[in-house]
């Protein structure tokens, strides 16, 4: 039929092998499947994300619970010594952002630069902290005891306002920066001196103060832990930006501090410094006796930081002479002693009774015989020893200083007992890390650690024999 001519497409095939629509309507069909497979996978993905950030947040949240559990554990909650333990996480976490931020500064490339006279600079700059707060920070802190939540309050927001200064002047060159970084150190110092002296009024039946302050102590390392790796993260965007971050946390700390309980102020029962049984020191003979022996494990502390760091990186040992390989033997001495440290605050934190009396004594002891050993058998496995030795005795002899203080000092003189002991502990570290720096010449340094030995050894004569019982007895009259 005439309607029914040669057709000019193509002939059809069989049902479903179309050549035109249908290959469009197969791809389409695709596409939509892949989106469809797409979106599943989002949505998993979302979900995946979401849970993931659900188990660290409950993760996150545990751990905070737990540790606040901790803080609070034998009737540090009821007492409130749990807020100050917390406190002292948030101060260790601020100093550790100033720290970092100051990397590279004056204040920190003196004691790494590997030359002596930047070294000097850098112990000197040490004590002007110390030189403020002795004859300043102390007096100041006992006359106003009666608002010390405020004074720890004001070393925050004093540290959080020189912190923002700093972001602004760290590059470039101000004067401003020095006075606000010495503003800082000074800052904090008095804070370690206020805070020292509000551990025992907070201090729980349940414990004692060496276990307070090896608690508190705690509570700074793990601050100081989490803080550090936000604080770099920061340094790595800018050095003012770790600043920034410090300024955060001081400012928080400055809304924590205020809110102490309010036996922080209690000033029952005070009474001024200089009352009986107190020497022309102005402490009393117990608190003398432990300051002294506390100075020897200090000094060694200050002799082998600096000793060490000429004579390895230098003259190391046998098999260590590469560039790469003295820095890590110098790293594996020093850094034993910082773990010693931390290992000391836990002791304390967790041990159940330490005799300070008797610690300090141990301490001394116990640093001359690693020192004599590690003189004798000088080698890679003594030198840990002797590192590890000098960061557990120092922390063990100051904690047990600290608690010496605390129950032998009228509150009242707290402030300016702390900070008289810590001014004349930094002098001793200072002085052995001067004495480590000309120790360390290749002249001498051969016979510098025998040096130190008899020094030390000297030092502890000197202290047994002005041991409170020995004085008394040669007061007694004889009969």
């Amino acid at each position: 039929m005439s309607t029914h001519g040669p057709d000019p497409s193509p002939p059809a095939g069989p049902p479903g092998a179309e050549s035109g629509p249908g290959p469009e309507l197969t791809e389409t069909g695709s596409m939509r499947a892949v989106g469809s497979s797409i979106g599943t996978g989002a949505k998993a993905t979302a979900r995946g994300l979401k849970g993931f950030a659900a188990v660290t947040g409950r993760a996150s949240r545990a751990t905070v619970r737990q540790a606040r559990k901790a803080a609070g554990a034998q009737g540090a909650e009821r007492s409130g010594l749990n807020r100050l333990i917390e406190l002292h996480a948030a101060n260790a976490a601020g100093d550790s952002a100033f720290a970092i931020a100051l990397a590279g500064t004056v204040f920190f490339a003196g004691a790494t630069s590997g030359e002596r006279g930047p070294v000097l600079l850098f112990l000197g700059l040490t004590m002007v902290p110390f030189a403020i707060v002795a004859p300043l920070i102390g007096p100041f802190l006992d006359r106003f005891s009666h608002g010390r939540r405020w004074a720890i309050g004001a070393t925050f927001a004093l540290r959080a306002f020189l912190c923002w200064v700093l972001a602004g002047t760290l590059n470039d060159g101000s004067p401003w920066f020095y006075v606000a970084a010495l503003g800082v150190l000074v800052s904090s110092k008095a804070y370690g001196v206020a805070k020292a002296a509000a551990v025992p009024r907070l201090l729980p039946t349940e414990i004692t103060l060496v276990k307070a302050n090896g608690r508190v102590a705690l509570a700074g390392v793990v601050g100081a832990c989490v803080s550090g790796p936000l604080a770099g993260a920061a340094y790595w965007i800018g050095p003012e930006w770790a600043c920034r971050y410090a300024f955060v946390v001081f400012t928080i700390g400055t809304i924590a501090a205020i809110l102490l309980p309010s036996r922080v102020d209690a000033s029952s029962g005070e009474e001024s410094l200089g009352g009986r049984g107190a020497r022309r020191s102005g402490l009393p003979p117990k608190v003398a006796f432990a300051l002294r022996a506390n100075c020897g494990p200090r000094l060694l502390s200050g002799f082998l930081t600096m000793f060490m760091t000429f004579v390895l990186a230098t003259e190391p040992l046998d098999g260590w002479e590469s560039k790469t390989r003295s820095t890590l033997l110098v790293g594996l001495v020093i850094g034993a002693a910082g773990l010693g440290n931390t290992i000391g605050i836990v002791v304390a934190s967790l041990a159940r009774r330490i005799n300070p009396a008797v610690m300090v004594v141990v301490a001394l002891v116990a640093d001359i015989v690693a020192l004599v050993l590690a003189t004798v058998f000088y080698g890679l496995l003594p030198l840990v020893a002797l590192g590890l030795t000098v960061g557990l005795m120092q922390y063990l002899a100051k904690v047990s200083l600290d608690s010496t203080i605390q129950s032998g000092v009228p509150v009242r003189a707290h402030a300016s007992a702390f900070a008289k002991g810590d001014t004349t502990l930094q002098l001793a570290w200072v002085f052995g890390g001067f004495l480590g720096v000309v120790m360390s010449y290749p002249a001498v340094n051969g016979v510098g650690l025998a040096f130190a030995a008899v020094l030390l050894t000297a030092w502890a004569v000197f202290v047994l024999r002005s041991a409170p019982q020995r004085a008394a007895k040669k007061a007694a009259p004889a009969v």
